[in-house]
Formats: C-alpha cells, structure tokens, sequence
C-alpha cells in the first residue's frame, strides 16, 4: 500500500518535526514512487535534514541541489542577497566565496541578469554540488581555500563578493541542532574560537580583489557584529551593518574606496 499522507505525517511529528505537515507534503510532491516516499520518510526520521532528503531547498525564488553532506543554504541569507542586489548598481562580475551548494552565487546571477559568476569553496563535495547550481547561470566554481582559488585575472575587478564564511564560535558548535552538527561539514559551522577568524581572513585580502566602489558583504550574528565591522574597518573598507528582525539576519557591507588600497 502507498504511503499516506495522514501515516507520513504521524511518523514525522513522532520524530520531533515541529513542521510535520509542510514537511510531508515537500515529500509526497518530490517523491516519484510509494517505497521513495517510505524511504524518504525513514531518512527525515532517522535524523536527516530535510533538504537532504528531499535533494534540494528553496532559495531566494530558486530550487537549490543539496546533496548530502553539503550546508544547506539558510533563509536568514536571502537577505545577504538582498543587500548585494540592492548595492550592485550594475555589476559585471559577481565573485561567492565559501559558497556551499552555490546558492548565494545563483541568486545574485539570477537578480542581477547574468553576470559574470565565480564561485569557491574548499570541500570538494560543495564544489560538485555548486557546478550543479550554478551551470545554468554559466558560473565558474573553483576549489580552493577563500582567495587562494580564485584565477589572478579577478583581481581587483570583483563588483559584488559575497563570502558567507562559518562563525560559530568553535565551543559553541556542539550546542548546534542535531541536523546541522551531524549531518553539515564542520569547516562550514566552526569560525574559531570567536567565531571570526574566517571573516577576518577575508576582510583582510577582500581590497585587493574588490574593483574601486566594489562591495564585499558577509553574514554574522547580532553579538559578532561590532567585531566583524570594525575588522572591515581594519582592512580598508567603508562598513556599514544592515540588519532584518524579521529573518534574525545581520550582514556587514564593506565598500573599497574609490582610491587605490
């Protein structure tokens, strides 16, 4: 007998999925057969994020590929995309470092009408699963650690970059949800020991990528915040903080001067 939707939602809220209902229905409408849709629900219960399970989540309007053992894009950072969208004043090459499944890099490119897309990461099975996301946009994605992935010939001509770095603060990591500190890489969650050291990295090389009135913009957390702002003041940029209570985002925009740095 198949699945039904009544029996898929019981297992699910017997697992602790405060979303039992939506989260059955994502099942049933990607599963293509009764014993996917069993098989689906045994992975969602046994603890697998959701994404996971379904193979993709939804993005700024996008269907993103997940694949197991990639982060799965946040929608707190649709507003990360936002901020750039809303600072791009037509820009050419867009640049998304620790780009995960690719998820920043595809919506930026899809906002923006195409532009020129790099992305990077350093864990390979991101690399893979970014090519996927990114493909349609015709995106570049290199593998590599931050800037060192990067081909010579962006720098200093970067409009827009966006590097979602990890900053979970190192002993906070295992206080994270089952679903994240199990199932996501650690090199995506942990930021050292305040949580920065990846943004720092970043904001310290980001002037000499970044085109005169080029923008860098990252994600951290409302407590990190003064921090990350003034490590962007640090390395030569123009920092301002946007913030969205709605999603619990805070993202810190950094403009390179026009003059040389």
């Amino acid at each position: 007998m198949p699945p039904h939707s009544d029996s898929v939602v019981v297992a699910l809220r017997s697992a602790g999925c405060v979303f039992a209902e939506d989260e059955a229905e994502l099942i049933l409408s990607t599963a293509r057969t009764p014993d996917e849709v069993s098989a689906m629900v045994d992975r969602r219960v046994s603890g697998l994020p959701l994404e996971h399970v379904l193979g993709w989540a939804r993005f700024h309007d996008l269907r993103i590929v997940v694949e197991p053992g990639v982060f799965v894009p946040r929608r707190r950072t649709e507003f990360l995309v936002d901020q750039a969208v809303a600072h791009a004043r037509g820009a050419a090459l867009v640049v998304d470092l620790c780009c995960g499944s690719g998820a920043v890099g595809a919506a930026l490119a899809a906002a923006l009408g195409g532009p020129e897309l790099h992305a990077a990461d350093i864990d390979p099975a991101a690399v893979r699963c970014a090519r996927r996301n990114v493909a349609p946009f015709g995106g570049h994605v290199h593998q590599g650690d931050l800037f060192d992935a990067l081909p010579d010939a962006l720098r200093g001509r970067v409009d827009i970059l966006t590097a979602n770095v990890p900053y979970v603060p190192t002993h906070e990591v295992g206080l994270l949800p089952p679903e994240a500190r199990d199932h996501e890489p650690l090199v995506a969650l942990d930021g050292g020991a305040d949580g920065l050291d990846v943004l720092r990295r970043v904001t310290a090389e980001a002037p000499r990528w970044l085109a005169p009135g080029g923008c860098l913009l990252v994600e951290t957390s409302e407590r990190q915040a003064p921090a990350a702002v003034e490590a962007f003041a640090r390395g030569g940029l123009t920092a301002t903080l946007a913030v969205s209570d709605e999603l619990y985002a805070n993202v810190v925009i950094g403009v390179r001067p026009p003059r040389a740095v």
